[in-house]
């Protein structure tokens, strides 16, 4: 990829041309919309498209679930530089559901837009039925609503759903990818839809600030990624799920989901941070295998008390033995190294 990264450079600038309009149509064919605008981060992408579903309908609201990545990640930027509305959809414990929305739209509060995450992140990655799913993307439209997904993650979601990223994407009016969260590029991400769209989100990342000078670094990446895992993400799924059966036989491990629904999934342990950070140092130290680096903030979906962790398989996940890896977790959960000793 550095061999590469000259060659790359020539033609981009102001995220114009190069390996940047290379990505941008790339990422368009693989979510089968007609366009797609690179940018440096999703908060940008994301706060983009909700203004433009905003402005065209006329409705400063937009319906999203109570563990949304914008209410709780992203400093209420939506509001506090759009004017945007939250209309909280749900229960914080599940994924919505039709009848989230079908309440919603009884008490409509002038929304414009639903909003979807797949997979829920702060949910252990999970996801609707994709019969639900259907179901709620129909009854928004009826409403005359824009349906964007936070797709960040529609590498492991269509992987867990059996389905290509673009016959997901295809529900959506627009999607945001991330290039960096499980598929491993620098930074950056791609806001996809039609093209007035995101002719209109092109205008908007220079109002935002990221228009910079050089993105081919990030881009160049990026293509790098898509080629190196997408391929790669059913088995990264078949590998969470080979771990999650092997801690079934750890009864103190809480897995959530039990069995995943993609790559990741979250792992609730019966301990207190300081024996979590002393057990974490041995394992790095005495086994060469490192795990996390703190808990994960999240505490949606389980009333179990403990640190909780996520596990999202990747490369790193799949060269290590199952079997080593369910031994690391369950010493985590218990101290008990006998399962990693050799043989």
């Amino acid at each position: 990829m550095l061999a590469d990264l000259p060659a790359a450079f020539d033609g981009d600038r102001y995220g114009a041309g190069g390996v940047v309009a290379e990505l941008e149509e790339e990422t368009a064919r693989l979510l089968g919309k007609p366009a797609a605008v690179f940018m440096p981060s999703g908060t940008m992408a994301q706060q983009i498209a909700l203004r433009v579903h905003a402005d065209r309908s006329g409705r400063r609201g937009t319906a999203f679930h109570p563990a949304c990545h914008l209410l709780h990640h992203e400093e209420l930027g939506y509001h506090h530089l759009h004017g945007l509305q939250e209309v909280i959809v749900g229960d914080a414990s599940r994924p919505l559901g039709l009848e989230d929305i079908l309440l919603a739209a009884r008490n409509p509060e002038n929304i414009g837009t639903l909003l979807l995450e797949l997979p829920q992140r702060d949910l252990g990655g999970r996801m609707p039925e994709y019969e639900d799913l259907l179901e709620q993307v129909a009854l928004a439209r009826s409403r005359g609503w824009a349906v964007h997904l936070d797709g960040a993650r529609i590498w492991e979601a269509a992987a867990g759903y059996g389905r290509s990223p673009a016959e997901l994407a295809n529900l959506f009016d627009t999607v945001y990818v991330s290039f960096y969260k499980g598929l491993g590029a620098i930074a950056g991400c791609c806001l996809a839809g039609p093209e007035d769209v995101i002719a209109e989100a092109r205008t908007w990342r220079t109002r935002h600030g990221g228009r910079l000078v050089a993105l081919w670094p990030y881009a160049a990446s990026a293509k790098a990624a898509l080629a190196l895992r997408l391929p790669r993400m059913p088995s990264y799924r078949d590998r969470a799920l080979a771990i999650a059966r092997g801690l079934l036989r750890i009864p103190a491990v809480v897995v959530l989901p039990q069995p995943p629904q993609t790559s990741m999934m979250h792992l609730v342990l019966p301990i207190d941070l300081t024996t979590f950070e002393q057990r974490v140092a041995w394992l790095a130290t005495e086994r060469g295998i490192w795990t996390w680096g703190a808990p994960f903030p999240g505490a949606f979906g389980s009333a179990a008390l403990g640190v909780r962790v996520e596990l999202t398989v990747g490369d790193a996940t799949v060269a290590i033995d199952v079997a080593e890896v369910v031994g690391a977790i369950g010493y985590l959960a218990g101290g008990d190294s006998s399962a990693l000793e050799p043989g």
